[in-house]
């Protein structure tokens, strides 16, 4: 290919693409290539701007560790991940809306038994979250698999700071024979997504802040049901209608209630007062 100028290189690129051994692959290169070119038609970057993108998406890179994901991050706040993931799950009615896996999970948490704290000397507001996973008609799901993670009340998880012990805040339990679940914990807080990398650049440049509203994780997955990533959010939060990765939905937006009773606490086993969180989950077929 010789002679190639701005208005043939895209067609000659698609050309060579054509070779591409795997149908999707050869698609998914494809429309890259298109957008791409057109990005860059569309704004005619200079050398200087083009070198200035390059290493941002190589400081991108460095950042990353075992701890942390930027390109989640950045995937995060510019509103591609929660897209991806609306197209990837679209829902009847009556079951439970997805929303953004986070750049913090972490497989490997540590089952706990029903009723069990997945807070290890975590100083914090007692929360009990407890409720049902059952099909989309009602009908309970035993032993569906609930991982679920959070952040500590000092807006850190457990793999941002070293005070914390390990896999603190994360835990998985199992239904019972009425689909039913409940586990202890502390009460969420909101907390800023970090702004010291790439994605934090892009945050300041929008104009925006780095608060997510509080909230809790969870993978919700049962044999021969489509697995749930998603999050409940605490009613009332301020941050809530500005999260820096759009990923609150007001299905997911849940009343935590505060309880002041001694004798409740003491028969929960838990410190008064205590907050209470009611959540069903449900659940479709899969495929």
């Amino acid at each position: 290919m010789r002679n190639l100028t701005e208005k043939n290189l895209t067609q000659a690129v698609l050309k060579r693409l054509e070779k591409t051994s795997d149908p999707r692959l050869g698609q998914v290169l494809s429309s890259l290539v298109e957008h791409l070119h057109g990005f860059i038609r569309d704004i005619e970057p200079t050398e200087a701007e083009w070198e200035t993108g390059i290493r941002f998406l190589t400081a991108a890179g460095q950042i990353c560790d075992d701890s942390r994901q930027e390109f989640i991050l950045l995937s995060d706040v510019l509103g591609a991940t929660i897209l991806a993931d609306a197209i990837n799950h679209r829902k009847p009615q009556g079951a439970t809306e997805s929303s953004v896996l986070g750049p913090f999970y972490r497989d490997g948490a540590r089952q706990v038994a029903t009723a069990g704290s997945i807070a290890e000397n975590t100083p914090g507001e007692p929360l009990i979250v407890r409720g049902r996973v059952a099909t989309t008609q009602g009908q309970p799901i035993e032993g569906a698999l609930l991982d679920i993670w959070q952040s500590a009340p000092n807006g850190l998880y457990e793999n941002q700071d070293s005070h914390q012990p390990e896999m603190n805040l994360r835990g998985k339990l199992l239904t019972d024979g009425d689909g039913r679940y409940a586990f202890r914990t502390v009460k969420p807080e909101s907390y800023p997504i970090p702004n010291d990398g790439p994605a934090g650049k892009i945050l300041e440049a929008m104009g925006g802040h780095n608060r997510r509203p509080a909230h809790i994780h969870f993978i919700v997955t049962a044999e021969g049901y489509e697995p749930v990533t998603t999050q409940i959010f605490v009613e009332n939060d301020p941050w809530l209608d500005s999260d820096p990765v759009f990923g609150v939905k007001d299905s997911l937006v849940v009343d935590f209630v505060r309880h002041h009773s001694p004798e409740e606490a003491a028969q929960l086993q838990i410190p008064n007062p205590f907050y209470t969180v009611d959540y069903d989950f449900g659940m479709v077929p899969a495929g």
